[in-house]
């Protein structure tokens, strides 16, 4: 059996759980990234380059263990061109706000419609005790 990865999705800060709450309670079921990003780890907190069928812990950003998920599907698409169970699975509102939000999170890279993105499908498998 592969071993685990992991993958802590970024708040605004380090006692930011909303999100990994959003994935605890069922209504996160998506990341994205650009594809460069997507294949670079980020140390503690990320090995990057998840694939379909991958057992995946999520850490909170203090490190704390807080669910487990399961990789479903892989796919690329394009920025300009946002699904909408991508835009629904980040939690958003529509397309249109996905694209705020990703060019406000990310104002190094010049974000336009051919920009290619990597999104992660993944279902809830566990939740990790309370400590």
């Amino acid at each position: 059996m592969a071993p685990r990865k992991k993958l802590s999705f970024r708040g605004a800060h380090a006692d930011d759980d909303s999100l990994v709450l959003d994935v605890i309670a069922g209504r996160k079921t998506v990341s994205a990234d650009t594809v460069e990003d997507y294949y670079k780890g980020y140390g503690e907190l990320g090995d990057g380059g998840y694939a379909a069928g991958d057992l995946i812990d999520v850490p909170d950003l203090r490190g704390r263990m807080r669910c487990t998920i399961r990789a479903t599907e892989v796919r690329i698409i394009r920025f300009g061109d946002i699904p909408v169970d991508v835009w629904r699975g980040e939690t958003f509102a529509s397309a249109d706000e996905f694209r705020e939000v990703q060019i406000r999170c990310l104002p190094h890279l010049d974000l336009h419609d051919d920009v290619p993105f990597v999104t992660l499908h993944f279902e809830l498998v566990e939740v990790a005790p309370a400590k």
